[in-house]
C-alpha cells in the first residue's frame, strides 16, 4: 500500500513538472513581450531596460529555476499588462468559470444520463437511433458556432436572452447550454454503451425473473453497475471543461478564467499565461485523484 501510495504521489509531480516545463517553454516561445509593451517606436535602450527589470536578460536555465521556486512557493508572479499578482486575478475569475462548468454539467448530466439509458432499453428503436443522431451532432458541432447561432436566434432575433456578460440566471442560460452540448453528447453515449453491457449479464435476468418492476431493474440493478465508467467521464470532463472554457468565454464575453487565458496571449503576458496553465494542470490532477476515490468508495474490487 505505501509503494502504491509513494508511486501515485510521484506520478502526479511528474505530471505537474512536466506541465510547468511546457508552460514556462512555451511562454519563452511565444515572442518578446516589450514588443507589445513598449510599442513599435521604443528604442533598443528601453526594450534593454525592460528586459532587465522583467528579468529577462538572465540566462534560460536561471529563469527556469527561479520560475520552478516561484510555483513550489505559491509566488506565481505578476501580470505584465494589468501590474497585479497573477494568483490574485486567477482567483478573481475562478467563480464565474465555475459557475458556468457547474451548470453545464448539471445540464449535461441531467440530460445525457437518462437520454443514454433510455436508447440502452429501448435498444434498436427510433428512441435509440434519435439520442444517437443527437450524440453524434454534439460532438461534431464546434462550441463557438453554437454559441454564435444561439446568440443570433436568442438573443439577437428573438429578443429572449442576454446575448452576452454575467450577472443574472438569464446571463447564464445560453454560454451553460453551450458549454453542455459536447459533455451531453460524450456521457449519453457512454451510458448507452454500459448500460447495454450490464442489461445483457444474467443478473439482470435474474432480477427481472424474480419479479422487479422495470424500474428497479433499470435503476436499482443496472445502472449502479454501470455508474463508475459514466461518474469518470463526468469528473474528467468537469476538469476538461474548466481548463478548456476560452471559446465559450470569448462568444459570450464571459468574464472567466478563458477570457482572462485569452487576453494574457493576445498581449503576450507570458507570466500570466504560465500561471493560467499550471492552475489548470493542478486542478486536471486533483480530479484525476478524484476519480481515483470514486474508484475506491464505488467499487469494493478496487478496494
Amino acid at each position: 500500500m505505501t509503494r502504491r501510495i509513494l508511486t501515485r504521489v510521484g506520478a502526479v509531480l511528474v505530471t505537474l513538472w512536466i506541465a510547468v516545463s511546457m508552460a514556462f517553454a512555451l511562454g519563452r516561445l511565444s515572442g518578446d513581450p516589450t514588443s507589445t509593451i513598449l510599442g513599435p517606436m521604443a528604442s533598443n535602450e528601453q526594450r534593454d531596460a525592460l528586459r532587465a527589470e522583467l528579468g529577462l536578460d538572465r540566462p534560460l536555465l536561471t529563469q527556469y529555476f527561479d520560475y520552478l521556486q516561484g510555483v513550489v512557493t505559491g509566488d506565481l508572479g505578476s501580470s505584465l499588462q494589468f501590474y497585479q499578482p497573477n494568483l490574485q486575478m486567477i482567483m478573481d475569475r475562478v467563480p464565474f468559470t465555475l459557475q458556468l462548468v457547474g451548470a453545464g454539467m448539471l445540464i449535461a448530466v441531467l440530460v445525457g444520463v437518462p437520454l443514454g439509458v433510455l436508447a440502452a432499453t429501448r435498444e434498436g428503436s427510433w428512441w435509440d437511433r434519435a439520442a444517437s443522431a443527437l450524440a453524434l451532432l454534439g460532438q461534431s458541432i464546434p462550441v463557438f458556432w453554437l454559441g454564435m447561432m444561439l446568440v443570433l436566434l436568442f438573443a439577437v432575433k428573438w429578443g429572449l436572452l442576454p446575448a452576452g456578460q454575467s450577472g443574472s440566471v438569464q446571463h447564464l442560460i445560453l454560454p451553460a447550454f453551450t458549454m453542455a452540448l459536447y459533455p451531453m453528447a460524450h456521457i449519453a453515449r457512454l451510458t448507452r454503451a454500459t448500460m447495454s453491457e450490464v442489461l445483457r449479464e444474467p443478473y439482470i435476468d435474474a432480477a427481472r425473473a424474480r419479479g422487479l418492476s422495470t424500474a428497479a431493474v433499470v435503476w436499482r440493478h443496472g445502472f449502479k453497475n454501470a455508474s463508475l465508467p459514466v461518474l469518470t467521464v463526468v469528473v474528467l470532463q468537469a476538469g476538461t471543461l474548466l481548463s478548456g472554457a476560452v471559446a465559450v468565454e470569448y462568444v459570450y464575453a464571459w468574464p472567466g478564467l478563458g477570457q482572462l487565458a485569452l487576453q494574457a496571449i493576445q498581449f503576450r503576458d507570458f507570466p500570466l499565461v504560465q500561471a493560467i496553465v499550471v492552475f489548470g494542470a493542478i486542478v486536471f490532477v486533483l480530479l484525476n485523484q478524484l476519480v481515483d476515490l470514486i474508484h475506491v468508495a464505488i467499487d469494493p474490487r478496487v478496494r
